[in-house]
């Protein structure tokens, strides 16, 4: 016969110190934009999968790879700035 036994880690699972800290929630806000940006591309890419795509299509997959760019190149430059902090 088996014995049912609870496993910690499912016990606890949901223990406050396991909750995202405010440094981690904003790090996670700051790269929503780009996040958000890389949804919107892979909506264009996954529109023109079955098809070939139309001059609009076109313009909407640079559109949003210029935004991918845009976004990362912003978190790019708020890391680098976090880090040059020091002295020259």
């Amino acid at each position: 016969m088996d014995h049912i036994v609870t496993v910690q880690d499912a016990v606890t699972a949901f223990a406050d110190w396991l909750e995202p800290t405010t440094d981690e929630l904003d790090a996670v806000e700051a790269e929503m934009p780009a996040v958000l940006a890389d949804v919107d591309l892979l909506d264009a890419q996954i529109l023109v999968l079955d098809r070939t795509p139309s001059e609009l299509d076109a313009a909407r997959l640079r559109r949003a790879r210029r935004r991918v760019l845009r976004e990362r190149a912003v978190l790019a430059n708020v890391a680098f700035g976090r880090q040059s902090g020091g002295a020259a």
